[in-house]
C-alpha cells in the first residue's frame, strides 16, 4: 500500500518530494492538479479525490491552510477519513489550533483509524532542504513507528506527548515568531523615527543577543523592500488567531500577541496577506509611519 499526502502547496510539495526522494512509494492529491505535475514525473500516483487515495493508502499526511479545510477534507463530501482501511494512520501536519486536534482525533478514533498531529516549524527554505522541525502528539508507539518517515523530511521530529500536544506546541512556536518580527520592525521604526539610520541600528541588532535569529534571515528582504513568500503573512495572521482562540479556550490572557495579530490581520487588509511574513516590517514602516 502507498503512502498518501494531500496539500501541495508550500508546504507540502516540498515535503512530499522529499518522501519521494527517500525512497517511498507516494500517492498525492490536491484541489489543482497542477500543483502536483513536478511529484508525477519523479513517480508518485495521482488520485483524483482524497476519498480515492484514502482507499489505496495506510498512512495519510495532510498539509492544509486552515482547520475549516482539513475538516472538509477529511470529513466532507469526498472526505478520506471514512474510506481508510481500519487502524490506518493519518498524521496532520497543518498548523490548526489544539481544540481543534482534539476534535479531529476523537473523529478518527470513532472511524476506526489511529491519528497524530505533527506540525512543523519551518518555512520554504527548509521545506526543501529536508530541515523541517516536526512537533508531534498522539501515541508513542505510532510515533516510533514513522520517526524516520518523519527525518526524511526535517531535521528532527520531537514527540511532545498525547494528541494536541503537537499542535500546542505549533502554538507557542508561531505565537513567538509573529510577535519577534513585529518587535523588531517597531524597534527600527523607533530609531528612524530619533534620527538613527537604518542600517546602522541592523548592525547593532541583527545577530546580536537582542533579536531572534530567524530575523536575520530576513534582512534582505528588509533592506530591499521586497518580501518573496516563504511563508504567507495571512497565515500568519491566521495562526495568531488560533493561539488568541487557544488563549481564550483556556483562561490565559495574551494582551502583546492579540495586538500583533491585529497588526497581521491590517497588513493583510492592505494587500500584503500573500507576501512574506516579514512583510509586516513593511506595513509598520510604510503604512503607520513614512516611506521606507
Amino acid at each position: 500500500m502507498k503512502t498518501g499526502f494531500i496539500g501541495l502547496g508550500i508546504m507540502g510539495s516540498r515535503m512530499a518530494k522529499n518522501l519521494l526522494q527517500n525512497g517511498v512509494d507516494l500517492a498525492i492529491t490536491n484541489r489543482t492538479k497542477e500543483k502536483g505535475d513536478e511529484l508525477l514525473a519523479e513517480g508518485a500516483a495521482w488520485f483524483d479525490t482524497p476519498a480515492e487515495l484514502a482507499q489505496n493508502t495506510t498512512l495519510v499526511f495532510t498539509m492544509l491552510s486552515t482547520p475549516e479545510v482539513v475538516r472538509e477534507v477529511a470529513f466532507g463530501e469526498n472526505g478520506f477519513v471514512d474510506k481508510m482501511p481500519k487502524n490506518a494512520l493519518w498524521v496532520d501536519c497543518s498548523t490548526v489550533n489544539p481544540s481543534f486536534t482534539r476534535e479531529m482525533a476523537k473523529k478518527s478514533e470513532k472511524a476506526g483509524i489511529r491519528f497524530m498531529d505533527a506540525p512543523v516549524s519551518g518555512s520554504l527554505i527548509p521545506a526543501e532542504n529536508g530541515e523541517l522541525v516536526f512537533l508531534v502528539g498522539g501515541e508513542k508507539k505510532d510515533f516510533e513507528q514513522l520517526e524516520e518517515m518523519f527525518l526524511f523530511m526535517g531535521k528532527n521530529a520531537h514527540y511532545m506527548g498525547e494528541n494536541a500536544n503537537g499542535t500546542s506546541a505549533k502554538m507557542v512556536v508561531n505565537a513567538m515568531l509573529g510577535q519577534a518580527l513585529v518587535a523588531f520592525s517597531e524597534c527600527i521604526t523607533l530609531g528612524k523615527s530619533l534620527g538613527l539610520d537604518r542600517d546602522k541600528l541592523f548592525k547593532i541588532l541583527i545577530g546580536g543577543p537582542l533579536t531572534a535569529p530567524f530575523v536575520g534571515l530576513k534582512k534582505e528582504n528588509f533592506i530591499n523592500n521586497e518580501y518573496p513568500t516563504e511563508f504567507p503573512l495571512k497565515w500568519m495572521h491566521k495562526d495568531l488567531f488560533l493561539a488568541s482562540v487557544s488563549a481564550f479556550e483556556n483562561n490565559c490572557a495574551l494582551p502583546s500577541l492579540n495586538a500583533g495579530k491585529e497588526l497581521y490581520g491590517a497588513a493583510k487588509a492592505s494587500g500584503l496577506g500573500d507576501k512574506d511574513m516579514s512583510a509586516v516590517y513593511q506595513y509598520i514602516m510604510e503604512k503607520l509611519n513614512y516611506k521606507i
